[in-house]
């Protein structure tokens, strides 16, 4: 029996803010599979290393400033495609960064020569440094604000997945076809990228703000990273973020294999598996941070994983048996990289739609840059030190990184400008 007034229609529940989309879903599976093409292209050239080196006749410093020239181009591809998403689109822009570093990274594989090498390297980086900004950008700006942290935690894992299915192809595949052939495979998410590109329309905040602007002036006002004392501190904060978290994850990702094959004489194929526990490690700590900073607030959650990013790497360093390496290794995993999901959602917070994906890009990529010299630091401290103490140093950074968690607003759940 109905009870309501006769003659009207009962009104229509209020839509839940708190709902994920199908559309959101979408954009974070979309972000999620370019992140770990960009993964996975990183990572391949930890494991080639070796084989490159020996081939092509470089010395340790050489071969460890393949890494920071493809982290350099990544710097620059931020740049640009940040620019040209806030101007022309997430979702166009994401597809074209993916199809840019493919066709880079296949093109790597008839390389002759180290400054071959390194051209195709920088080049694939120009795309790789697309990828980041604009897939936080678009997982950020289509989930529900209490969940943010959450969706581009997501997106963070999808590095860890390109990152593991690297860690266990590699070995078979340098077997069997050598770096060559594993630079192949580099060319494959171009297809991908098409694919997710045709099914999958820009998001509506963006939409609604290209509305608003039209017959304006089309441009990206970069002086909204520095709009007052506020944003300008945050910037800086956000740099140094960016640069440890960065220093650090490629100081041990790219000399991991190394590190445990000069060592402890493991096999290719061991190290392997040793560093996909790393990988899973990773993964685990990333979902776990989003749940944290949606529940905790960003800064109480990043204050967290640093100080257990700093006691995890040292003690990693001074591990010796089989088991606490394989136990140390997913725990240093978890909080060295389980952050990385959460910058995404921290950026967006703090700059504008206008700006939002240039932001990511440029502070995250800057921090790129930084990161980049990591390989080439740690090679040359080992060369004295040993590479067990050169691991074990990139703890102190992490202290910088608390310190600058001061700087940075906390804007936890608040909706988007």
């Amino acid at each position: 029996m109905s009870t309501g007034t006769p003659g009207r229609t009962a009104p229509e529940p209020p839509e839940d803010p708190d709902r994920i989309s199908s559309y959101g879903k979408k954009a974070v599976v979309a972000s999620s599979l370019g992140y770990a093409m960009d993964g996975f292209d990183l990572l391949i050239l930890g494991f080639a290393l070796s084989a490159i080196s020996a081939e092509l006749h470089l010395g340790q410093a050489q071969a460890g400033s393949l890494a920071t020239i493809t982290l350099f181009g990544a710097v620059l591809g931020g740049i640009v495609f940040g620019v040209l998403a806030d101007r022309f689109g997430r979702v166009k822009m994401l597809t074209y960064s993916v199809v840019f570093f493919a066709v880079f990274t296949g093109l790597t594989a008839i390389a002759d020569s180290f400054t071959e090498i390194a051209v195709f390297r920088f080049l694939a980086g120009i795309g790789i440094g697309g990828e980041f900004g604009i897939g936080m950008t678009l997982a950020a700006e289509s989930w529900p604000a209490k969940k943010r942290a959450r969706a581009t935690a997501w997106v963070g894992l999808g590095w860890q997945a390109g990152v593991l299915l690297a860690a266990l192809v590699s070995a078979p595949v340098l077997i069997h076809w050598g770096w060559r052939g594993l630079f192949l495979l580099g060319a494959v998410p171009a297809v991908v990228a098409i694919v997710f590109r045709s099914r999958l329309h820009e998001p509506e905040k963006f939409t609604q703000f290209k509305a608003a602007q039209q017959g304006r002036p089309q441009k990206v006002p970069l002086k909204l990273l520095v709009a007052d004392a506020e944003t300008t501190r945050a910037t800086i904060g956000i740099l140094v973020l960016t640069s440890v978290q960065n220093f650090g994850y490629y100081g041990i990702m790219i000399w991991l294999p190394t590190y445990l094959e000069d060592r402890f004489g493991y096999s290719l194929t061991k190290s392997s598996v040793w560093t996909a526990v790393t990988v899973v490690g990773m993964g685990i700590g990333i979902l776990v941070f989003g749940q944290l900073a949606d529940r905790l607030g960003r800064r109480k959650a990043f204050w967290i994983f640093q100080f257990g990013a700093a006691v995890s790497v040292l003690a990693y360093s001074q591990a010796v048996s089989p088991w606490a390496l394989v136990i140390g290794g997913a725990v240093m995993g978890a909080f060295a990289n389980g952050m990385i999901g959460g910058y995404g959602a921290l950026m967006a917070e703090l700059y504008p739609t206008a700006v939002r994906s240039t932001a990511q890009n440029i502070l995250f990529n800057a921090g790129r840059a930084v990161g980049g010299l990591a390989p080439v630091a740690v090679a040359l401290v080992a060369a004295s030190l040993g590479l067990g103490t050169a691991i074990g140093l990139l703890a102190v950074i992490y202290v910088l990184d608390m310190a600058a968690m001061l700087l940075i607003p906390d804007r936890q759940a608040e909706e988007l400008d």
